[in-house]
Parts: C-alpha cells; structure tokens; sequence
C-alpha cells in the first residue's frame, strides 16, 4: 500500500498531531515501525524504482511514463505463480497532451505484469476525469459508467477486498497505490461539505479529512486481511511515495513542518512506512535502518522465494530480515539521483545527493547536519568524517553511471 503525497509527519505513530490516522497508528503498534523511510521527491520518480527496484539513472523514461520494456514486481510475482492485481493509481502512459512528442509513450497496464487492474489514469491525461469524487476508473481497460455519486477510494478498496477473498487459498500479491492524499483537495464522504457541497471543490482545508480517508481506506483493507484469517500469511507494508504537498503544513507536537513535495529535504524525501506480518512482526517494534523505494523488490522476493530476472541489475537490498525482528544487512547511506525530467511540470534542478541518518551531501559538495539543520540552511564547510563518508558513497555511484541530467525537454526547451 503507498499513500500519495504523505509524509512522516502526518501519522501519530510518528508523532504528528494535526491529523487522525488511528488504523495506521495500530498497524505500528502491531508491526514494525520504520523510522527512515526516504522516497524521491515525486511520485513518478518513487514509483518507477519500486516497481524495478533499479534507481533512476538506469532506467528514467520521463516523468509519468515507464518504458513498455521494463520488467516489475508484477512480472515477477506471476512468474512465481501469485495472482496479482494493482488497484488505484496508474499514470504510466501518455502522461501528456498533444502536441507533446511523448504523447502515447510509456506503459499501459495490461503490459506491467498484473492480472487484474483497476485504476485511475490509466490512458491519457486530457480524459483522466476525477479520482475522488464521480470517479473515471478503468475496470481492466474499460471506463466503469456506474460510479455517478461514488467515490474513488471506496471503489478501490472495495475491489481489493473482491480480489483478496476471491484468491484466499491461492498465493496472490496485491499492489496498491492509493489515490489519497494527492491534490485535488477534494471534500470526502466524511466531510461536513459532501452532503450539500461542491464535492470538487479545491481547497487545503480538505487535507485533514483526505487523511482521515486514507487511513480509513487501509483500515479497511486490513480488516479484510484479519477477517478471513489471513494475517498470519500474508505481509503487508504500507509506504508514501514522497512528501506532504507544499501547501499544507503540518504539526508534531509544538514542531511546524510544511510540506516538502518536490524538494529535496528531509520534509520532501522522509515518509511513513511499517510491516505487519502477524506471527513473525514482533508488535510495536521500531526498526532505525535507512530504507529506500528500491529495497521494496528484492524484500518481495525473498519473501517469497522468487527471483528477480537474470541479467537485469538490482539496486535495492531486502529488508525482510528487519520485518522478522533481525538485523539483516542494513544500509550504512542512502542514494538519490534526482532528475524528473522531461515532463516535470516544475523547474526543478536536477543533482545527486547520499545521506545518513545525520547527514546530507549534495554533488556540488553542500554539506548539512540534517538533525540540527533539517530545513538545510546552513552548509558545513570543511573536510570532517561525515563528508568523506558520504563523498566515497556518491564516488560508488558515480562509476556505476556517471551522473548525467536531462536539461533540455525532449522538444528543446530548456527544462529548469
């Protein structure tokens, strides 16, 4: 499960206090906690490493599209023999309108590996319609024309629940990237709005409800899990895809953290993310190792005991061993290369950055004590431990590929 737009702060089991996530609060207190959990700064970026398990440099496209070659967590999982199904949010294909040269470009769904799908922008983005409320979702590539008064969330959950019960004595692997909390800011069924309102009216003070939503949404699906005695077979993690939206800001207690989306702070790249695995999760556990969206992958295989395709590169290590309370082989320093373009819709510049859980370095050799300094306005000048740690991870990576930026749109405009 990977929520849309949420940070770690937004959840009380991190101590967030401006939002009700109760069912997420008791997966933590039943499972394994992570506290340093990183995504890219975009979705797009996020997802297209979860899904290979590769960082981007090796395999970018542009931003929301896949390239129709790549092989996924889906692939693998029917290889294995699991039915699969993705329900929630595509956004893989023909990203943008004409006359843009990547229009019809990218991954369709029927190509990335699952049986059944069930999503959300799916084809063009010019007739993507709602999400939310009087949604457009396609039913394994046709448009649904009975959702007038529906609203989206509740038709995902509601197929994922179909589909858990209808492969209950089968191996199945559901993935489910949810719609919630990503903008529009749309009123929710337990808004005081939805009865009378403009149920698409857009407004940030909808944040909190959509929160509220979401964390219902996985409570249910968990529910479902429990209810037909699932919970001691099947592992569930829940993951964010990047940062809270930059017009929302949030509290931890007396601390004030706006959001970070597209940024490379901790408030744009630091997200929730926890396992539940009833028998093997020690409950209320909380694991401090780095975690990266590559690592999601190579945990699913091991899991379930299946390989990843010969001669395609992982960049992504278990952590399997961390959900079953062991130490596994932790990460000493996290990677990103930071590069949504073409396609962003943001001038964002490019770079390559490694971090810890104290520090950040950034390619140009910017160096920030990210505990004392999270918002990074203070460089650290000078040679110290910290930097040549983290200089020598950036060196790994650089002869794995060196690092290369798409400056320029792939019609010739300059990107940022």
């Amino acid at each position: 499960i990977m929520a849309d737009d949420l940070g770690y702060e937004c959840l009380g089991c991190y101590g967030g206090t401006s939002y009700k996530t109760p069912n997420l609060d008791r997966m933590a207190a039943t499972g394994v906690r992570f506290t340093h959990a990183y995504a890219q700064p975009l979705c797009t970026p996020t997802r297209v490493q979860l899904m290979t398990g590769q960082h981007n440099f090796r395999n970018w496209q542009s931003f929301g599209t896949m390239a129709q070659t790549e092989k996924t967590f889906g692939h693998m999982m029917q290889q294995t023999g699991y039915k699969t199904a993705m329900v929630g949010k595509w956004q893989f294909y023909s990203y943008e309108s004409e006359p843009s040269p990547r229009r019809a470009t990218g991954m369709k769904p029927e190509q990335a590996g699952f049986d059944e799908w069930v999503l959300w922008h799916d084809l063009y983005t010019e007739t993507k319609g709602s999400r939310y409320a009087d949604p457009v979702i396609s039913d394994n590539g046709k448009i649904r024309t009975d959702l007038k008064g529906k609203y989206g969330p509740d038709i995902f959950v509601e197929r994922i629940n179909r589909f858990v019960e209808t492969n209950k004595d089968r191996p199945f692997f559901v993935y489910y990237p949810m719609t919630l909390t990503h903008g529009p800011f749309n009123p929710t069924p337990r808004s005081a709005d939805w009865a009378k309102g403009d149920r698409l009216k857009d407004d940030p003070k909808y944040y909190a409800d959509m929160v509220a939503y979401m964390d219902e949404c996985v409570g249910r699906v968990l529910s479902n899990v429990e209810r037909l005695g699932l919970a001691e077979r099947t592992l569930v993690l829940f993951y964010g895809d990047n940062g809270t939206p930059r017009e929302v800001t949030s509290r931890m207690g007396g601390q004030v953290i706006p959001g970070g989306k597209q940024l490379t702070l901790d408030s744009g790249m630091h997200v929730p993310m926890m396992a539940r695995w009833q028998g093997v999760t020690t409950a209320g556990s909380v694991c401090r190792d780095l975690i990266d969206s590559t690592d999601f992958l190579p945990t699913i295989a091991e899991t379930t005991g299946t390989r990843w395709f010969k001669n395609l590169p992982l960049d992504g290590r278990s952590f399997l061993p961390q959900v079953r309370g062991q130490k596994g082989n932790p990460r000493p320093w996290l990677f990103s290369h930071w590069d949504p373009h073409p396609g962003c819709k943001a001038d964002l510049k490019p770079t390559r950055l490694a971090w810890d859980h104290n520090s950040k370095l950034y390619m140009d050799g910017r160096l920030f004590d990210i505990q004392q300094d999270p918002f990074e306005k203070s460089p650290i000048a000078g040679d110290s431990p910290a930097r040549k740690k983290l200089q020598t991870a950036l060196d790994q990576m650089a002869r794995v590929k060196p690092p290369k930026f798409n400056k320029f749109e792939t019609d010739g405009r300059t990107a940022y």
